[in-house]
């Protein structure tokens, strides 16, 4: 998740009307005249906030003929909280490591080493998804880090590009994004920084 997706989560959350939103939803979904009679605010002032916090990923909207219905994005609010404490953190604890970790280093080496070996076939293709979480972040982390920094894909690329390693470009796409290794807005995917990419190395 790039810093300016965490910049608009926190600006969404900016506000005491938008929060109590979120509260309420999180009861269930509810449509907006009864977001405006519970908050005692107009209609027009419940579709302003709802506007901030879908451009955020915080809602979902969904259209029953004229009335629409407000729900959370239950990841993207529990992703995006996370992912700013590991932002923040994350370099600190990386600093501390001392050459006394160099033994622990070189471990970590040989099990992305084992690792690759094992799933990666001589011509590069995934022979399988490693169903182990840990395994799987390290074949997630090795193929993203042949996608472009800063370059925006359309998903008709990202299927390519999955397609040289695996057919199954539904699942290991799916697997990008939950793993903060990419993020999507709009139909368009663009590479995370990699201090936002979840830590295979923090797993036992």
């Amino acid at each position: 998740m790039q810093l300016e997706k965490l910049v608009a989560y926190h600006k969404a959350l900016a506000d005491p009307t938008r929060i109590r939103m979120l509260i309420l939803l999180s009861e269930g979904e509810l449509n907006g005249q009864a977001l405006a009679q519970r908050l005692s605010v107009t209609p027009a002032t419940i579709t302003h906030h709802a506007s901030k916090l879908r451009a955020a990923s915080l809602i979902r909207e969904r259209r029953d003929k004229n009335t629409i219905y407000f729900s959370l994005d239950d990841y993207f609010i529990r992703s995006s909280g996370s992912a700013t404490a590991e932002l923040i953190y994350r370099r600190g604890a990386e600093a501390s490591e001392t050459a006394a970790d160099s033994e622990m280093l070189e471990q970590r080496e040989k099990t992305k080493a084992s690792v690759l070996k094992s799933f990666f076939a001589a011509d590069g293709r995934l022979k399988s998804i490693p169903a182990q979480l840990k395994k799987k972040l390290i074949v997630l982390e090795e193929m993203v880090r042949r996608l472009e920094p800063g370059r925006k894909y359309e998903e008709r690329e990202i299927n390519d590009f999955i397609r040289t390693f695996h057919d199954d470009f539904a699942t290991l796409r799916r697997e990008f994004i939950m793993h903060q290794y990419m993020f999507r807005e709009n139909g368009i995917y663009e590479l995370n920084p990699p201090e936002l990419w979840e830590r295979w190395e923090t797993l036992k």
